[in-house]
């Protein structure tokens, strides 16, 4: 199937149309470790970047404690032992240079990770077809936008500090048991604290990620519909009516978001004034034991610069909390799409469609109000026009996908027959030997960003400047040539241009493809009575050429021009 068939059952494709179902996460998502390569090397790295920064903030307080006792106890200045300032800037600078490797690798693992489930989801709706997830093309782009970018924050900030909580904080704590086993009680007591008071804040957020992700997806989807629905609106006088929906959700959105900050500032406050305290704790044990002479010096300047760096990571962690749960909250949702199983390719190779004929066997495909369509027979001959008839929402489309293995059918089967009279049911062929070998042009056209030249001569890799010409002059194009040059550019789906002419230029990539299968979704719905005349003759052109054409039509000049005629209803 050309590019152009694939956006389209990409774009009609599914994504998760509801918030995930509210569950008890792990700090990091298992799935996202096993599945996603970047995030795993980015756990392990920041795994190996903790014990480093474990060791130097040891070091760092051994040798401030040994200069600091030295100078207060015996006044001895640092310069008069170059040998541990040398070894504090030492420790100091290899610190800071883990704390540059951590966040410029977080950055990079964040953007590898998000390309690659944004990848992810977008191939696994093309995979589901056209109604693996029926209506939700604008909440699978929404999710595959800025639902996906929630993972930024998750890994750039939560990762990392939780890391650093499996490392920093039992190897500082280790190092205090060994100089002051008092004050490692001490902190041992209180660092479950930190992760109580980081539940009860939870219990305050719980389900809140989720809620401003669903709502951000609705408002995405109400404003993609309105935008691509904008042009018909107008021209029915109408575009003043959904104004008031699209500022609800907007107030919606904004509520919910300000509250998210409101919990977020209050989670790092209690968790600020909490670690402060636990430090004090230890700091006064420290003061009491050095006035009564019952501790040295040197190991209570240790303990008290290692207190707070067993404290910090865990402090920081609770402080990244909600980037947390809005990482995992488009985790889930990301994986909730994976788990929608797409159907199975086939094994057999499909015959050439040139001398094969296609064929749909009693087709039921279910719809919210019954089945559209219900019972289908259709039989598509080799270089011949066939037309589907019926009424809006009988299942014209439908019947389509159908035949070409974009949509599996609830009742019956879609069949291809080969010239020897071999009839092979399209779920037993590979896909891609079918789908190479048509062009499909809905009712929308699906077109690359580009020139004009360069997005028609896409459809046939090597065409010749006559060629060029001579598809533009049978679809009419030549008169959008003639005014804006081969040179425009032309934005995503063809912006810059009308949705008349982007049929037309659509309709001359269609020309140039050598598929021997064209079909033509409403070819004329987007032109006048001049360019449908146009459409009219390059039907006959196809056919001429040997090519087999099925037209999805409503107008009866394009009934006219076929050869078949099928007439496809549905159940109520």
């Amino acid at each position: 199937m050309t590019a152009a068939t694939t956006a389209a059952a990409a774009g009609s494709g599914a994504g998760p149309a509801t918030a995930p179902r509210r569950a008890r996460r792990a700090p990091l998502d298992p799935r996202l470790l096993r599945e996603v390569r970047a995030a795993r090397r980015h756990v392990v790295r920041n795994v190996a970047l903790g014990l480093v920064q474990s060791a130097c903030v040891i070091v760092t307080a051994l040798v401030i404690a040994r200069l600091g006792a030295d100078l207060l106890v015996d006044r001895e200045l640092p310069q008069n032992a170059p040998g541990a300032l040398a070894l504090l800037v030492a420790a100091l600078a290899v610190r800071a240079g883990a704390i540059l490797l951590e966040q410029r690798g977080a950055h990079r693992a964040a953007t590898a990770a998000i390309g690659e489930l944004r990848g992810r989801i977008v191939g696994h709706a093309a995979q589901l077809g056209p109604r693996g997830g029926a209506g939700r093309g604008a909440d699978l782009t929404a999710l595959a936008t800025t639902g996906i970018e929630k993972l930024r924050p998750y890994l750039v900030g939560y990762v990392p500090q939780l890391m650093l909580a499996l490392t920093v904080t039992p190897l500082c704590l280790l190092a205090i048991a060994l100089l002051d086993p008092l004050s490692a009680l001490i902190a041992a007591f209180t660092l479950p604290l930190i992760p109580v008071f980081m539940i009860l804040v939870g219990t305050l957020t719980v389900g809140r990620s989720e809620r401003l992700l669903a709502d951000m997806r609705t408002l995405w989807s109400q404003l993609l519909d309105l935008v691509e629905g904008l042009p018909t609106l107008r021209s029915l006088g109408r575009e003043r009516g959904p104004e008031s929906a699209v500022r609800a959700l907007g107030d919606r959105h904004r509520a919910s978001a300000m509250g998210s900050l409101r919990y977020a500032f209050l989670s790092s406050m209690v968790l600020e004034l909490l670690a402060t305290l636990c430090v004090a704790l230890i700091a006064v044990s420290i003061g009491l034991r050095l006035v009564g002479g019952d501790m040295e010096l040197a190991p209570a300047l240790a303990v008290l610069v290692l207190a707070p760096e067993v404290y910090q990571p865990l402090r920081n962690v609770g402080s990244q909390y909600h980037a947390s749960t809005d990482g995992l909250a488009a985790v889930s949702a990301a994986f909730a799409l994976f788990d929608e199983e797409p159907a199975a390719d086939g094994s057999v190779p499909a015959p050439d469609l040139r001398a094969s004929a296609l064929a749909l066997r009693g087709v039921s495909v279910r719809s919210r109000d019954g089945e559209a369509p219900q019972r289908a027979e259709l039989v598509v001959r080799p270089g011949r026009v066939t037309a589907l008839t019926g009424p809006s929402g009988a299942g014209k489309t439908t019947a389509m996908q159908v035949m070409l293995g974009l949509l599996e059918p609830a009742a019956g089967r879609a069949e291809v027959i080969s010239a020897d009279g071999v009839a092979s049911d399209v779920r037993a062929l590979q896909r891609r030997s079918l789908w190479d070998q048509v062009t499909l042009l809905p009712q929308r056209p699906v077109l690359p960003p580009g020139t004009l030249r360069s997005v028609l001569a896409d459809a046939r890799p090597g065409v010749s400047r006559a060629e060029l010409e001579a598809a533009a002059a049978a679809t009419g194009l030549d008169q959008v040539i003639a005014e804006r040059g081969w040179e425009a550019d032309l934005g995503r789906g063809g912006g810059g241009i009308s949705l008349g002419e982007r049929q037309r230029l659509a309709l001359a990539r269609a020309l140039l493809t050598p598929c021997p299968l064209v079909v033509l979704d409403e070819p004329t719905a987007h032109l006048d009575g001049a360019a449908e005349q146009v459409v009219l003759d390059l039907i006959r052109r196809l056919r001429e050429e040997g090519r087999t054409v099925v037209v999805i039509a409503h107008r009866s000049r394009l009934v006219d021009v076929a050869d078949d005629v099928v007439s496809v209803e549905a159940s109520r």
